[in-house]
């Protein structure tokens, strides 16, 4: 899978890549020519027999035509110095177009990654979000990517430039002196082995690194997006203590990689600079013995840097190479996951609102059923309510609405459509829901409230707040519908949230409308307001009330009560209230509260009566 993945994300961007090492290819033969200029020089100053500088010395003669012997070394030196500058700027300039060329293919691709890893993301199965940790998810997105998008703007050419310097730079050096040539190759194949080796042993280790560091990002966002729990339970020693235990395993895989990287680059390096004074004693004697001039020399001691520093490097390529094998893997996981089909029906129209459900099953894998056996059918535009205890199946009726989880037997139908046959994305567009804990992202007012239908005008947004009880509040801040919330809507009180959030979902003007436990944070009387406000649009839309306060159910045209993924009973308020069972004892149990809450309240009042007398 890696390998199809780099693939697909590098195509249209070869091309930059191929220019790229034509450029280097260019710049490189510059570069190779600057040591026989100088050996050529050197050569002719110092007055040894040469084969190649009769070239030099035409041009140095052309340059200066006197006799004066001074002169012409001058002459000779500036022409020598003229060339080197003019080759060093001509390799510049292509130096300069292969960095532009890969930069721009590096993160070209980088860039197609991440957007392919978040659309990916966006359309996986939401099963896959709840078992996988969020932390993980944003370390492989920004670290993995960015560890990929170094390999590609550096180490890719640096192969290339290794493989270059040994096809080229070998036959100039056998040309010069073949003993030297072999010489100056000693050394070569301990080097490749010992990077071998390297890249065998940190590959596993990088992945424990980049496995640790996961954890610790995983810490490190919990603790933030909790800080409000952290510090209302007093729990910062143990989240900081937490964040140590994770901290400290990093930096031990970090410490186990230094070690293997400072143990290669040690006996590397010992390795080239031996094989360099190798090459200088064995030249000094060859030198000595007339068998080599001392421009040779030089220019060996050159070409011998230029190629085997390259060579060198490639442990640390190598290196580079394994983290981004494993971070392009663990990035091919992501990819891997299946993602939620879309590719059923997609009618042009809008539902009319109709919902029935026929001996709907559902449960998680191995676990009892959460819906059994269930039936029922919704007219387009009634409200309807479900209670129950917790885990009985409410709001997984909605998950299974909007196809979060695919119901296991039976049939739900939207209209006449199968809902297991309809495009998710064309099903969720026909519904608005608003959250148990409602979500606004960190934004403007006005921007959480078009989430869902950007082009709402002005008219219909204020409608919506103003429906949902909201619109005097937002008048009151700063910068009223442009005033921005915080993330996750941290500056607003819990009841202003949730009254945002029904008012973006009534902007969305759906034909089904979802309230999942979204009233409770506002007080009774509000909450009356907002439910009277909505019934004037009943006749717009269906409506699905989920709640544990009577208030928020009693006016609905029917209530289903649930127990254990059952309907139990169904009827209005009226009907329901009279016969014996849980809604009954709801309307007993909520009714005594009520009626000491009301007795408590005129006591108290009565007694700030007496007080004040």
């Amino acid at each position: 899978m890696p390998k199809q993945l780099f693939l697909s994300i590098s195509l249209g961007f070869r091309q930059p890549y191929l220019f790229a090492i034509l450029a280097m290819v260019i710049s490189y033969i510059f570069l190779f020519m600057l040591p026989l200029i100088s050996r050529t020089a050197l050569d002719i100053l110092l007055k040894e027999p040469s084969t190649t500088g009769n070239w030099l010395t035409m041009l140095a003669s052309a340059a200066y035509t006197g006799d004066d012997q001074d002169s012409q070394t001058l002459a000779l030196l500036l022409v020598s110095a003229t060339i080197s500058i003019l080759l060093t700027a001509l390799a510049g300039v292509f130096f300069y177009l292969r960095g532009y060329w890969i930069a721009s293919a590096s993160e070209g691709i980088a860039r197609r990654l991440r957007d392919r890893l978040l659309n990916h993301l966006n359309h996986l199965p939401i099963l896959f979000h709840n078992n996988t940790d969020t932390g993980d998810l944003i370390q492989r997105c920004t670290s993995d990517v960015e560890t990929f998008r170094v390999f590609l703007s550096g180490q890719v050419i640096e192969i290339a430039r290794a493989i270059l310097m040994l096809l080229v730079v070998t036959p100039i050096l056998f040309s010069l002196h073949p003993k030297m040539a072999w010489l100056s190759l000693a050394s070569m194949p301990l080097l490749f082995f010992s990077a071998i080796l390297f890249f065998r042993k940190v590959k596993s280790v990088f992945t424990r690194v980049d496995e640790s560091e996961a954890r610790l990002t995983t810490v490190l966002q919990e603790n933030l997006t909790g800080i409000r729990v952290v510090r209302a339970f007093a729990r910062q020693d143990y989240e900081i203590e937490k964040f140590a235990k994770s901290n400290a395993l990093f930096r031990e895989e970090n410490k186990r990689l230094m070690r293997l990287l400072g143990g290669y680059y040690g006996f590397s390096d010992f390795i080239c600079l031996g094989q360099i004074g190798l090459l200088l004693i064995a030249g000094a004697s060859w030198t000595i013995a007339g068998e080599l001039t001392v421009g040779t020399l030089f220019a060996f001691i050159t070409y011998e840097s230029m190629i085997i520093w390259p060579i060198r490097h490639m442990g640390r390529v190598l290196t580079d190479t394994s983290k981004a094998v494993v971070a392009l893997g663990r990035l091919s996981e992501i990819l891997s996951e299946p993602m939620e089909s879309q590719n059923e029906l997609s009618p042009q129209h809008r539902l009319k609102g109709d919902i029935v459900l026929k001996d709907v099953s559902f449960c998680h894998k191995g676990s009892q059923p959460i819906i059994d056996n269930m039936s029922l059918q919704i007219q387009a535009g009634e409200t309807v309510a479900f209670l129950g205890p917790p885990g009985s199946g409410k709001s997984t009726i909605v998950q299974l609405l909007l196809r979060l989880h695919d119901y296991q037997q039976g049939s739900i139908f939207l209209d006449q459509y199968e809902l297991s046959e309809l495009n998710r994305k064309y099903a969720r567009n026909q519904m608005s829901i608003v959250m148990q804990e409602p979500f606004l992202f960190a934004a403007s007012i006005r921007e959480n409230l078009i989430l869902g239908r950007r082009q709402a005008t002005e008219e219909e947004i204020h409608a919506a707040t103003m429906a949902a009880q909201i619109h005097d509040s937002i008048l009151k801040f700063p910068r009223a519908y442009d005033s921005m919330v915080g993330e996750r809507g941290v500056t607003l009180s819990g009841g202003q949230r949730q009254r945002i959030a029904l008012a973006r979902a009534l902007v969305k003007q759906p034909p089904i409308l979802i309230l999942d436990d979204s009233l409770s944070a506002v007080d009774t009387d509000t909450e009356a307001k907002i439910l009277a406000a909505l019934k004037n649009q009943q006749h717009h839309q269906t409506t699905i009330i989920i709640a544990h306060r009577l208030s928020s159910v009693m006016h609905a045209d029917r209530i289903f009560v649930l127990d254990c993924g059952q309907i139990i009973q169904q009827g209005n308020h009226e009907t329901l209230s009279e016969q014996p069972g849980i809604y009954q004892k709801l309307c007993l149990i909520q009714g005594a509260i009520e009626t000491d809450i009301e007795q408590s309240a005129a006591m108290l009042t009565a007694a700030t009566s007496e007080l004040s007398e």
